[in-house]
């Protein structure tokens, strides 16, 4: 199903009219590689594009697509949230320097598998999980 569809389908789901604004947002959070928050998104398409988008549309619209797993949004514990698209995405966890705000993403077989036995050893089967390793510089 290309993208186009994939939205439309969520949107009707969801009550809500496909347009060309929440293409485009949809859009600039799928081809990019940065994690930004919601803020940023906004200020990006309206730099770019002649359409105009409103603020009020693009918040809502990544509601709408967190809600529907097609965007992750990050807490970052400070009442600022990050988003990243998860589309055609491997599975991965991160990490968060505090003073510097660099986010490194990483994948750990022994980590997926200990995660795996805890929840088992509790009763339970793991469906999904976020994991945020928030970190500092070493002092030398």
């Amino acid at each position: 199903m290309n993208q186009i569809n994939i939205l439309k389908n969520i949107l009707k789901t969801e009550g809500l009219r496909y347009t060309q604004q929440r293409q485009i947002v949809w859009d600039e959070i799928r081809k990019s590689k940065e994690h930004r928050d919601a803020e940023e998104i906004y200020l990006i398409i309206k730099k770019k594009n002649a359409i105009n988008v409103s603020r009020a549309t693009v918040y809502r619209t990544i509601d709408v697509l967190v809600k529907n797993n097609l965007v992750r949004k990050m807490e970052l514990g400070d009442g600022r949230a990050l988003y990243e698209h998860k589309a055609d995405e491997e599975h991965h966890d991160h990490i968060i320097c505090v003073e510097t705000g660099k986010i490194i993403e990483f994948y750990n077989e022994k980590l997926e598998q200990l995660q795996d036995e805890i929840v088992k050893e509790h009763g339970y089967e793991l469906v999904r999980h976020v994991h945020q390793l928030f970190v500092k510089p070493l002092k030398k």
